[in-house]
């Protein structure tokens, strides 16, 4: 039995018997309120607790998957109108042309645990804020005062697009690449002064001596590093157990606990020129002498994103390796100087004309079968019939990798730090995937296995054969004939280059082969303009902090005096029910004292008293 007492204007007391509890239509109208009264705090309960999550902190699905649904709201036009959202212009300046990105982001959310939310900004027609010109700017090193002519379309477009009162406060960046690097440090210096003197007589965007420079191609893999994690929500914290986590020793740290946070994903990114590689080191490295250790400072980058210096959540430490000559095309190039080198010297000490004419063409094993192809070298002209042999040609480019038997070493016998196979995950760009989709149609997950297969089958197709194939649409719509020619070559040095260059083991099953993520394509500028403006939101709290305690507890009071007036409605919604049922209660206990009393009456009775509850 549960009694329950209440001293209000009036005192009431009753009980509820475990009998009638379960037998709804038995229950009194006291039990129906006490029932509405512990529904009524159930669910004030709840929402207090949905208002709590919902205006100080972001829900855990929300946090967990807003990176996937960023492949929806990305597309949507920038509101220019929205004052509260900040804008960043990155100038990349390479070595064939220049061009311009525009980016936004909302108000740091005052976590300084969570980085800036930057996404691409969009015009009226829904398309990315972007826009290229040609040359390159290092063509005008023999006349630098020409460069902020030059550049300056680029800044008008963007001037054109970020809201006028913002210009003031929009941080403007110019990194230059390959094309700077090779010219001489005299020209690369007029160069960058022309820039820095006359930009800011035309264009009101924040410009300093700082955000104008020739970045290094570490700098370069770093930044594409950054954008790719970044994109895939890789720098966020997560609670959730099914997500792949990674234990930490942060730099300069090792005697306090390892950090665990999420695992970041490397890149591999084969072009027609060079191989990078980038991956996070999460543990401490040893080397193997000290000529290593010298070498390693130079691939190995520490940094923090993070807006406090003093945190160490997102202190990271990437290799990053650029290696030259080892792309696709370069890759080829080198293979055919190669054959026709030796070629050319067996000839001579053989007596033979192995290649020098069409009647007898050299039987390259890394040319699909039957198809021709030249080289030309020194006037001559040297000829070649594929004979699709997969195994062969690997064994063939192998010696091309370069590599030692120093321990920790890949391609050229460049220093690399071990990777935790078992707790990785890779994306491969460019002829990554070119090599897995444009014609074999097997790009994503890669399997080592089933590539090999591909591969092979690939080689030993007959070029009349594949001809067809490609008359017919079978192949991917951007696959051309130099596709064709070259793929079985390439598959095998992307093979080789993966496995035998980078040691992967064949069985690794986490390298996803893309063009895109999330629909889109990942520039390195992303990542150089996180690292720069990576201070900001430590700006936008002091900022918050400046403007005084007052603020703050006006938002924290708002919430509170909210479930005040609630538990105030409660008390005196109960109170005006209580009321009634007391009023309710002394209404029938008259009633039943008047008719005891016209009984007494009738039976010539004097009345007697009747005792009332207590």
């Amino acid at each position: 039995r549960i009694s329950i007492s209440c001293l209000l204007p009036a005192s009431w007391h009753f009980s509820i018997s475990p009998v009638g509890c379960p037998r709804i239509l038995n229950t009194t109208l006291r039990q129906i309120v006490v029932i509405g009264i512990l529904a009524a705090a159930v669910s004030l309960l709840y929402y207090s607790l949905v208002v709590i999550r919902n205006k100080y902190g972001r829900a855990y699905r929300d946090k967990r998957f807003h990176r996937y649904l960023a492949r929806v709201t990305d597309t949507e036009a920038t509101d220019t109108n929205n004052p509260n959202l900040n804008y960043g212009i990155v100038v990349d300046c390479g070595s064939s042309g220049s061009r311009i990105f525009v980016y936004c982001w909302p108000r740091h959310n005052g976590n300084p645990h969570d980085l800036l939310d930057i996404k691409q900004m969009r015009d009226k027609n829904r398309k990315p804020v972007v826009m290229k010109i040609k040359p390159g700017i290092s063509e005008f090193a023999s006349s630098p005062e020409k460069v902020s002519d030059y550049i300056s379309p680029l800044l008008s477009f963007a001037a054109e697009h970020v809201p006028r009162a913002k210009h003031k406060e929009t941080p403007l960046y110019i990194l230059c690449t390959a094309g700077m690097r090779i010219l001489p440090e005299s020209q690369q210096k007029a160069i960058l002064e022309d820039l820095l003197t006359d930009i800011p007589v035309h264009f009101d965007f924040l410009f300093s001596d700082s955000h104008a420079e020739v970045i290094s191609g570490k700098q370069e893999g770093v930044y594409a590093w950054i954008g790719i994690n970044f994109v895939l929500g890789r720098f966020e914290h997560t609670d959730d157990e099914d997500e792949a986590i990674v234990e930490v020793r942060v730099p300069g740290s090792e005697n306090k606990e390892a950090i665990f946070r999420k695992r970041t994903v490397g890149i591999l990114d084969m072009g027609g020129v060079s191989t990078q590689i980038a991956y996070e080191v999460p543990k401490t490295v040893s080397f193997a002498s000290s000529q290593q250790e010298e070498v390693a400072k130079n691939l190995l980058a520490e940094f923090n994103l993070g807006c406090d210096a003093h945190q160490t959540e997102h202190v990271y430490r990437v290799y990053v390796a650029t290696f030259l000559g080892f792309g696709g095309n370069a890759a080829r190039q080198r293979y055919e100087d190669s054959l026709f080198t030796t070629t050319v010297l067996k000839n001579r000490l053989l007596g033979k004309q192995t290649g020098m004419t069409s009647d007898s063409p050299y039987l390259d094993p890394c040319l699909p079968l039957d198809a021709q192809d030249e080289i030309q070298q020194n006037g001559q002209t040297m000829y070649l019939r594929g004979t699709g042999d997969f195994n062969l040609c690997r064994e063939i480019i192998q010696p091309f990798m370069n590599k030692t038997n120093e321990t920790q070493t890949s391609l050229n016998g460049v220093y690399q730090p071990a990777v935790h196979f078992q707790n990785s995950e890779f994306y491969g760009f460019s002829e990554f995937y070119y090599c897995t989709e444009d014609v074999l149609r097997m790009g994503g997950n890669y399997n080592a296995a089933k590539f090999t297969k591909a591969a092979k089958d690939y080689c030993a197709t007959k070029w009349s054969v594949l001809r067809e194939h490609f008359d017919r649409g079978l192949y991917a719509s951007h696959a051309d004939l130099h596709r064709l020619k070259y793929q079985c070559f390439k598959s095998a040095w992307m093979y080789e280059v993966f496995h035998s260059g980078f040691s992967f083991p064949v069985s690794y099953s986490n390298l996803k082969t893309a063009l895109q993520v999330y629909d889109k394509e990942v520039q390195w500028t992303l990542g150089a303009i996180l690292y720069r403006t990576r201070f900001l939101p430590l700006r936008d709290i002091q900022q918050e902090n400046f403007r005084g305690s007052h603020s703050h507890w006006r938002s924290f009071s708002f919430v509170y005096n909210h479930y005040l007036f609630f538990v105030c409605f409660l008390i005196v919604l109960l109170s005006i029910l209580l009321y009634l049922l007391r009023l309710r209660r002394i209404h029938r206990r008259m009633l039943r004292n008047s008719s005891s009393t016209s009984l007494w009456i009738e039976e010539g009775l004097p009345p007697q008293k009747i005792a009332g509850p207590l």
